[in-house]
């Protein structure tokens, strides 16, 4: 196994880059296959969401497996490499395994312990395996992390220490209010129907809002997520879906908007929501710039370790930190006459939309801000445990499947030699009958399996310790087993059709 991930999220980059680095679909399926064509990479998997971009790959090169999805990164972000590189931070094997696990049960995420990273891998895994990038090592990582994250929800009160970024957003929303008070009786207005909104519109529902209205430019997929909203049992939500034409018309009746959709420009301006509200901008003092050093390069094996406070290194081959500007709008005061909740990556709404007087924004670089704070439950440590054991139980179960190949190989090969001998013995000895015949063919298996039995299932048992890949190579010289025989099993086994199915 040499899993490698290269990537950047919202502990190792600021908001600005990651919004700038975002993949589209069609740029994500483009990248796979771009790295599969790389000499270092023979799999490859994509996880890309609102808060982070990591590209996994199996790889026979470390350095230049680095240097190679870095690259790639880069230049399928659109994101210079030498801008991009001092943000990025990589993982090695059993650290890699760690990283992604601790993903899968809510560790890593911009709110500790939310579950929708779960979909988001799934999601990621069936990209791989739809566009055939995915292979043994990574459907088995991916299939894993998605066990060891509902394990995690299942097993712990990690649920409690967070929640869906949908629910974090309406809090911050309120200001401190119980979000459901605050929200009861307003009228919302929902932008895209993808996942992230449809998770938006369920829970603004269940917070208490008084009619919902979709908007997406796709009609029918905007009408499907009314359809489920109207056959819920636990809410009595009014909703209807509009045209994306109709959105400023339905601006001025809202007063939450939650948007989150897959363009790649702004979806509402400041000077849409200004008409709307039926007021000018604000004319505010120009917004502050902060300069901020960029992290500071590491050493690759330091940058490579595994962080317990989840903080992430940046890349080794970065060259020297340079400061950044971050501007921060001014953020309106007075009452609010419409909270804005922007979920999309990039952004959907204008920043400057905060400057209006009567409007309150909440976006992804708020929120991360806001979660930095945020109290950790003691469940936390326990799902830590669970990763850690299930690295260990991983890494095990990899280094035996390793050897497995090399057994089969050499009892087909005990196999082939037992066949041979008896096709002797029956040149030899043409008058035995089909009894005696069986039973001398029987006697010379059972020998043969006898022997094999003790090396073999020790070998297994030795295979799965660290350190025991090499047990795999001793046996195949020890035994003068063809490496191509080896590899046919390999094969084989990869493209059983009912492995990695669960």
């Amino acid at each position: 196994m040499s899993l490698l991930v290269v990537g950047l999220s919202h502990r190792s980059a600021p908001v600005s880059v990651l919004e700038r680095a975002s993949l589209a679909a069609d740029a994500q399926a483009k990248l796979l296959q771009d790295t599969l064509a790389a000499e270092p990479a023979t799999e490859a998997a994509v996880l890309a969401t609102c808060n982070r971009i990591e590209l996994y790959a199996d790889v026979d090169k470390f350095h230049a497996g680095v240097a190679e999805l870095s690259t790639l990164l880069a230049q399928h972000s659109g994101v210079g490499l030498e801008e991009l590189t001092p943000y990025l931070y990589v993982h090695y094997e059993d650290r890699a395994v760690h990283h992604l696990f601790s993903v899968a049960c809510g560790l890593d995420s911009m709110v500790v312990g939310e579950g929708q990273i779960l979909g988001q891998i799934k999601d990621a895994l069936a990209r791989g395996q739809e566009l055939h990038t995915a292979g043994r090592l990574l459907n088995d990582l991916f299939q894993q992390a998605l066990r060891v994250g509902k394990r995690a929800h299942s097993e712990t009160g990690i649920d409690r220490a967070g929640q869906s970024l949908v629910s974090f957003g309406l809090q911050q929303l309120a200001a401190g209010a119980d979000p459901a008070l605050w929200a009861g009786g307003k009228r919302a207005l929902v932008i895209g129907a993808g996942s992230m909104s449809s998770l938006a519109a369920a829970t603004l529902a269940r917070t208490g809002v008084a009619e919902i209205v979709v908007a997406n430019r796709t009609r029918a997929r905007a009408d499907r997520l009314v359809e489920i909203l109207q056959q819920g049992d636990d809410t009595a939500v009014r909703a209807r879906a509009v045209e994306m034409s109709a959105v400023g018309d339905e601006l001025t009746r809202a007063d939450i908007v939650v948007s989150c959709t897959g363009s790649t420009g702004l979806v509402l301006t400041a000077d849409a929501l200004a008409d709307a509200l039926g007021v000018s901008l604000d004319a505010a003092p120009e917004a502050p710039t902060v300069t901020a050093a960029a992290p500071a390069p590491d050493d690759v094996d330091q940058h490579a370790a595994w962080v317990e406070n989840g903080s992430a290194a940046s890349a080794a081959h970065a060259g020297p930190a340079t400061p950044r500007r971050v501007t921060v709008p001014a953020q309106s005061t007075g009452p609010v006459r419409l909270a804005l909740l922007d979920l999309a990556m990039p952004r959907d709404i204008d920043g400057a939309a905060q400057r209006i007087a009567g409007v309150r924004l909440v976006d992804i670089e708020s929120l991360a801000e806001a979660s930095a704070d945020a109290p950790m439950a003691a469940d936390v440590d326990r799902v830590r445990t669970i990763v850690s054991d299930e690295v260990a139980a991983f890494g095990a179960a990899q280094r035996a499947a390793h050897v497995a190949p090399t057994v089969v190989a050499l009892r087909t090969m005990a196999a082939d030699v037992v066949a041979g001998e008896i096709a002797r013995l029956d040149g030899r000895l043409p008058d035995l009958d089909e009894k005696q015949r069986a039973e001398i063919t029987q006697t010379v298996r059972r020998v043969v399996d006898k022997l094999l039995h003790a090396p073999t299932v020790r070998v297994k048992q030795l295979a799965s310790e660290p350190g025991g890949a090499g047990y795999a190579d001793a046996l195949r010289e020890l035994f003068d087993l063809d490496p191509q025989t080896v590899a046919a099993v390999s094969r084989a086994d990869l493209n059983d059709p009912n492995r990695g199915r669960s």
